[in-house]
């Protein structure tokens, strides 16, 4: 990302003292420690990184974020937080915010839908066209759940409402209904390149099908299923959808920004349906670490079902599973998912022996940009020891 210029009130903002919060931690009954000399000087050498944790929160909001959310637990806990609420009043950032969680949304998707089929409702060699008939057109091979569930289905991304944020903005108030989504897809007909199962290809349309077959196997709404079959019971109080093409994020929540013709504006109100069971979640990182935690030790999908989550297909490239993708950093192999809708990067990651996990919220001002620089700057360290 080029460099831009910092405007007048973000300038300013920097001179606002960092704030980092100690939080009660879920993985630990300990403290979370703060960036204090002290603390860091104390830390455990056993838990995480909080030199480097704090290293990455030192300085916001800069050029790159207005505010960021970490949430670190395993062996060991730490919590943080840093920014500013919004750059017009300069206030402090909310701990407890509430924020677009975007393609984190697909965990969830996921989840339902193993959930499903170890009720026998759905079975993962069963094809789109036998649940959503008439969906597809006859040029299309048979697709299984399975591949929409790894990203091997063969289908083309559908429509959108702008390929970046600079296209999208003047939209943001538009809807998409995923039926239109979905149709656009299937006029593009299938990969003239791969045959269903022969090559994994991310993308939103997948987990877009997969939301309406949701819907169809069960006659109820996704956002309702996700709240019956994950969020209530896990006791994710914070975590919705929004009412249909509603722009607001309700409850507390950050404000986000991306830069926009080389203008620092504000994104927080974006019509999100398009999205779907793909990516129009809200949540926080209390609620997404509770999540991560249920998930990873089988109190939301049972076995033999969660091995999906962690089963990458045996093809060149491939790095997914369903929904989760794996990543090798400092010799730990880690599972995670990120999600970035205008303004708000979200990371959700952990070992799979959960003796090491991160989420963060960062009010990214390039959040739908290349987001390696974010996941390196504000997650990377929590995996350093």
């Amino acid at each position: 990302m080029p460099v831009r210029p910092l405007p007048a009130l973000l300038t300013s903002a920097l001179a606002l003292t960092l704030t980092v919060l100690p939080l009660a931690g879920t993985a630990s009954a300990r403290p979370a420690s703060s960036c204090s000399a002290q603390a860091i000087e104390a830390a455990d050498p056993a838990g995480p990184d909080v030199k480097a944790l704090c290293a990455a929160l030192a300085g916001l909001p800069d050029k790159d974020a207005t505010a960021a959310l970490i949430r670190v637990g395993g062996k060991g806990s730490w919590h943080g937080v840093a920014g500013v609420h919004d750059v017009k009043t300069g206030a402090p950032a909310l701990e407890k915010a509430r924020f677009r969680a975007g393609s984190t949304t697909k965990i969830v998707t996921a989840a339902i839908v193993l959930h499903l089929a170890a009720e026998g409702r759905i079975s993962l060699d069963g094809t789109v066209q036998q649940y959503l008939p008439g969906l597809l057109t006859e040029d299309f091979e048979p697709i299984t759940v399975r591949q929409l569930l790894n990203f091997t289905s063969g289908l083309q991304p559908g429509a959108s409402l702008g390929e970046n944020v600079d296209d999208g903005y003047e939209h943001r108030f538009e809807t998409l209904t995923p039926e239109e989504v979905v149709a656009a897809s299937v006029a593009k007909g299938p990969d003239p390149d791969h045959a269903p199962g022969e090559h994994q290809r991310y993308g939103n349309i997948h987990y877009t099908v997969l939301g309406m077959l949701i819907e169809k196997v069960t006659g109820d709404s996704y956002a309702h299923q996700a709240a019956v079959r994950i969020f209530r019971p896990l006791g994710m109080r914070h975590t919705s959808f929004p009412d249909g093409p509603d722009p607001r994020i309700h409850g507390p929540h950050n404000r986000g920004y991306d830069w926009i013709d080389g203008r620092l504006v504000d994104v927080t109100e974006w019509n999100m349906s398009d999205r779907f069971a793909a990516g129009d979640m809200i949540s926080t990182t209390a609620d997404l670490e509770r999540l991560l935690f249920a998930l990873f030790r089988g109190r939301v999908v049972p076995e033999p079902q969660l091995k999906e989550m962690f089963t990458v297909p045996d093809i060149e490239g491939a790095t997914m599973g369903a929904a989760l993708e794996r990543y090798e950093l400092n010799g730990k192999v880690i599972w995670g998912k990120t999600g970035a809708r205008p303004g708000y990067h979200t990371v959700v990651a952990a070992t799979r022996d959960l003796s090491r996990t991160v989420v963060y919220s960062v009010n990214s001002t390039d959040a739908k940009g290349d987001g390696l620089a974010i996941v390196q700057r504000f997650a990377f360290p929590a995996f350093n020891r």
